[in-house]
């Protein structure tokens, strides 16, 4: 999800459709269907998506999604243009990301740099997330125009950090610290401060593991036995969690609120809200007003789904 400066909120269904809601009420009309080479199989499809700086004024939105060719699926990230109440693809930022059933990633937002970062999963080959030729199991980062930005700690790459096996939000704190959730092969879910050219260890370590191969970047927290499953990440800036890291949880159906210290650079407390009410989370953002959207994702084929499923909440923190 996100929300545009007149508060109207866009989201990416899974199986290929933008849509919008306006002054409360869901348009229902898609923005765009995506077509093939478009595929939505497994945890691929439409995912990530976020709305240009000066989008009010040139109607740019991103969104990373899978695609097929030559048997082979793929992600890519495209720009679409908005006009009236219809996008069409104005250009592919960056493709042949690997993709698969499983492992894709997805979540793409834009930091204060004006950079786009794209969280990319490893495919379901751990081999290639500590390849620096492969832009599977990595988080990348480009211009919004597509090019690989000059101070990138890689030259001439998109990578900004590797090591990730299937990183699925991305998040900005006051300080502009860059925190990443992950996935773990076994419990040991990660939420990462995200450092340039720095090496997260899949698969060679998760959660706090030590390696003798390489230098490996310790996680801000990992879920220890537990499985969180953790997705989109929100730093919240006002309200009662202000100051907080609020983490989506798609197997531990829960939202985490996360108390850091002053630097943000530590955990002081975790504390679950809404267990089980919901079923998965997959997203949470902010708003400029304060409020909370929550999504879920419970027919994901990995959920139970029910008949209002699936759902956007509205939080008012008070």
């Amino acid at each position: 999800m996100d929300i545009s400066d007149e508060g109207n909120i866009y989201f990416t269904e899974r199986s290929g459709t933008i849509r919008v809601i306006k002054d409360g009420k869901l348009n229902p009309q898609p923005l765009i269907t995506f077509r093939a080479p478009f595929i939505s199989q497994g945890e691929g499809g439409l995912m990530g998506i976020a709305l240009d700086p000066n989008f009010s004024q040139n109607n740019y939105i991103y969104v990373m999604h899978s695609y097929a060719e030559n048997n082979q699926i793929y992600n890519r990230v495209v720009r679409l243009i908005k006009r009236d109440n219809v996008a069409f693809i104005d250009q592919t930022l960056l493709d042949k990301i690997s993709g698969g059933q499983i492992h894709n990633g997805g979540r793409i937002k834009i930091g204060s740099d004006n950079k786009l970062y794209i969280a990319t999963g490893d495919a379901g080959n751990s081999a290639l997330s500590q390849d620096l030729t492969s832009t599977g199991g990595k988080i990348l980062r480009i211009e919004l125009d597509g090019k690989i930005p000059k101070d990138n700690p890689f030259i001439n790459s998109p990578i900004y950090s590797l090591g990730h096996r299937n990183p699925q939000g991305l998040a900005w704190n006051s300080k502009n610290i860059l925190y990443a959730s992950e996935h773990g092969q076994s419990a040991h879910d990660e939420i990462n401060i995200i450092q340039p050219g720095a090496n997260y260890g899949w698969p060679l370590v998760q959660g706090d593991e030590e390696s003798t191969q390489i230098t490996v970047q310790k996680p801000l927290i990992h879920s220890e036995e537990d499985t969180w499953a953790p997705s989109g990440i929100a730093f919240v800036n006002q309200g009662l969690w202000q100051g907080k890291l609020l983490v989506a949880n798609l197997r531990g159906q829960q939202l985490l609120s996360i108390s850091l210290n002053g630097k943000g650079t530590s955990v002081k407390d975790v504390e679950p809200w809404l267990k089980d009410e919901y079923g998965r989370l997959r997203e949470v953002i902010q708003s400029k007003d304060g409020s909370i959207y929550l999504a879920t994702s419970n027919r994901d084929s990995n959920g139970n789904p029910d008949i209002t499923d699936d759902k956007i909440i509205r939080l008012i923190p008070k």
